[in-house]
C-alpha cells in the first residue's frame, strides 16, 4: 500500500531500516567477521586475520571457486540456449497446449533439488548412460534446476517485444532467420542477459543436487562451504562464503553494465 504522508513515509523508513539491517545486514555483517577472525570468545572477535583469505587462495578452496565458476557458467549458457529456443518455439502455440507446456518446464523448479540430485543419481549410475562420478552429471543438475528460470525470463521478454517491428520486417520481405537474427534477438538480449544472470546467481549458491552427485575433483564451493561448516571451521566457511558472495556480485555487476548497454541501444 503506498503512503502519500510525509509522516507515514518517514514512519516506513524507520521501521524497514532496522528490519533490513537485522534481517540482511546481521547475518553478513557476522560472516564478513568470523571471515577475519583468529579467535572469537566473545561479542566481538579478539583476533584479526587474514590468514583464512590466504588459505583460501593457496588451497584446494581456489579450485571450489573455479569449478563454481565454470559449472555456473556452462550450465547457464546452456540453459540460455535451449530456454531462449523453447520460448521462441512455443511462441506461436494456441494458449491451452501453452500452459501446458509451461507448467512442464517449471516442473524442476518445483521440486525440491534433493530429488533432482537422487534421479539424476539413480538414472545415470548403470549402462547405457553412465555418469555417475563425472563432471557431466554437475553440469545437467544445475542445468535442469535454471534452465526453467531461463525459460520464464525469455517468455516474459517476448510477450513484452512491440509486435508490429516483427511484422514490418516481414512484409519487407525479411526471412524468419534474419528476422531472429536482426530483430527479434536484439531487441531480447536485456532479457537474454537477465536470464543469464539469475541462471548464474542459482548456479554459484546450489547445494542441494550438487552435494549428492558431485564427484571427486570437481567439488564446487557451496559443496566445500557445507563440508567446512560440518567439521566446525566456522572461519574457513565464513571465508568461503564472502568469496562466493563477492564473486557472484563481481560477475553480476559486469552482467547488469552489459544489459544496461543493451538496453540503450
Amino acid at each position: 500500500m503506498l503512503v502519500w504522508s510525509k509522516s507515514g513515509r518517514l514512519m516506513v523508513w524507520l521501521v524497514a531500516i532496522p528490519l533490513f539491517a537485522i534481517v540482511y545486514g546481521l547475518p553478513i555483517a557476522v560472516i564478513a567477521l568470523a571471515s577475519v577472525s583468529g579467535q572469537w570468545n566473545g561479542i566481538l572477535p579478539s583476533k584479526l586475520t587474514l590468514i583464512h583469505y590466504a588459505n583460501a587462495f593457496t588451497s584446494d578452496s581456489f579450485d571450489s571457486l573455479k569449478a563454481s565458476i565454470a559449472t555456473g557458467a556452462i550450465a547457464s549458457v546452456a540453459a540460455l540456449i535451449t530456454g531462449t529456443w523453447a520460448a521462441l518455439a512455443l511462441r506461436p502455440i494456441k494458449p491451452l497446449p501453452k500452459r501446458v507446456l509451461d507448467l512442464l518446464f517449471f516442473v524442476p523448479s518445483a521440486v525440491p533439488s534433493v530429488s533432482i540430485g537422487l534421479g539424476l543419481l539413480v538414472a545415470f549410475s548403470q549402462p547405457p548412460i553412465l555418469l555417475n562420478g563425472t563432471r557431466m552429471i554437475v553440469l545437467i543438475a544445475h542445468f535442469v534446476l535454471i534452465s526453467a528460470f531461463t525459460y520464464g525470463n525469455v517468455t516474459a521478454g517476448l510477450s513484452r517485444l512491440p509486435a508490429d517491428c516483427e511484422q514490418i520486417a516481414e512484409s519487407l520481405g525479411a526471412r524468419p532467420f534474419y528476422r531472429l537474427r536482426r530483430i527479434t534477438l536484439p531487441l531480447l538480449m536485456p532479457y537474454l542477459i537477465a536470464a543469464f544472470s539469475l541462471s548464474f546467481a542459482l548456479s554459484m549458491g546450489e547445494l542441494g543436487a550438487t552435494v549428492m552427485v558431485y564427484p571427486p575433483g570437481w567439488v564446487t564451493l557451496p559443496v566445500n562451504i557445507f563440508a567446512l561448516s560440518d567439521r566446525g571451521a566456522i572461519f574457513d566457511a565464513a571465508t568461503l562464503t564472502m568469496i562466493l558472495g563477492t564473486a557472484t556480485l563481481i560477475v553480476l555487476w559486469i552482467l547488469s553494465r552489459l544489459s544496461n548497454k543493451a538496453m540503450l541501444r
